[in-house]
């Protein structure tokens, strides 16, 4: 168990017994010096062979609904092979994004906002079981996470030079139309019905997660079981790193960048964080940012920022938020319930 360093000592230290000759010519000292050196060669012969069999991975960048991605994979034997799963994983992205948006006029969820209240409309598959799984999870959440929280668009605007504060009264009529329980969906017809005018569904808290997800199964798909996959405030690990788990650091939203307060080594499983600092404003030094609470329309109160740890990257997504409208005790409570950490 001694170390390199410590053999190389003894090796150079005076020989603990008498100096003389023995019956083989050699002195006491230089044959354990020469015994010292096979094994200083050894560990050094080993620390190579485990420098050759752990793998190399490669890193790849790509801008996706509205966010930039990183994905990083072990090269094995074909780059070539890992480049292209990078790039199917950035072309999914890009697919989800153009169905999953409510930004985009074209988008198939912009369709179902623009028919509230008149009609039902068909939905692909991956729009259909995000919504379904959406009220699910607001149902888990106690109506914290609730995916027709769009209906309070453009009350709150964060990026306008001069912010204000909605009028109450205005923000309780939009808060009428927030309502996940309302939403009729038909498996059948794979339709998604907004049954009151003004109602709008939003997945920019639960889309990314989705996304996360649905490129793990196109990565194990293709062989790899070590894998990172990066979006903004949310991770996807599996595997690890050379045989050491990923590292995952948090960092408090009031700190530098590169300040980290915890560090969780993840094998599996997804770390998202909600924080307040993302889009936000003050006025008379209060603090008013993007996450709302959908039970009052107003931005969550009691946290600064929330980190849930969940098996499931689209879970833990919703759940960050959701944590960060309920506040420490309950958010706590339903993390526990649903099995997830909270930080």
């Amino acid at each position: 168990s001694a170390t390199a360093a410590e053999l190389a000592t003894a090796a150079t230290s005076p020989a603990m017994t008498e100096p003389g000759p023995d019956s083989s010519g050699s002195s006491p000292r230089r044959r354990l010096a020469l015994v010292s050196l096979l094994l200083v060669g050894g560990l050094v012969a080993l620390q190579l062979v485990r420098a050759a069999r752990t793998p190399r991975f490669a890193s790849f960048d790509g801008e996706a609904m509205s966010t930039t991605w990183q994905i990083t994979l072990p090269e094995g034997s074909d780059p070539a092979a890992t480049a292209a799963a990078a790039d199917a994983c950035f072309a999914l992205f890009r697919r989800l994004d153009l169905e999953l948006s409510e930004w985009k006029e074209g988008s198939p969820l912009a369709a179902v906002n623009r028919a509230a209240g008149t009609a039902p409309v068909a939905v692909p598959d991956d729009l259909f079981g995000l919504v379904t799984r959406a009220v699910e999870i607001g149902r888990q959440t106690e109506g914290a996470f609730d995916v027709s929280w769009a209906a309070l668009w453009g009350l709150w605007d964060f990026r306008a030079a001069a912010p204000s504060v909605p009028d109450r009264s205005v923000i309780a009529g939009r808060r009428a139309l927030v309502d996940y329980r309302r939403i009729l969906l038909d498996p059948a017809a794979r339709t998604v019905f907004l049954p009151a005018a003004g109602m709008k569904l939003g997945l920019g808290g639960i889309a990314k997660g989705y996304a996360l997800e649905r490129a793990g199964v196109l990565l194990a798909e293709r062989g790899f079981e070590d894998f990172l996959v990066v979006s903004g405030g949310q991770v996807y690990a599996r595997g690890s790193r050379g045989g050491r788990a990923w590292q995952v650091g948090v960092r408090d939203p009031r700190g530098e960048r590169d300040e980290i307060f915890a560090t969780l080594p993840l094998r599996g499983g997804s770390l998202s964080t909600s924080a307040d600092n993302e889009s936000y404003f003050l006025v008379e030094g209060a603090r008013y940012h993007h996450i709302l609470d959908p039970r009052t329309g107003w931005p969550s109160t009691g946290l600064r920022s929330a980190t849930v740890l969940a098996a499931d990257p689209t879970l833990a997504d919703a759940l960050s938020t959701a944590v960060m409208v309920l506040g420490k005790e309950r958010g706590l409570a339903v993390a526990a319930r649903l099995g997830a950490g909270a930080l």
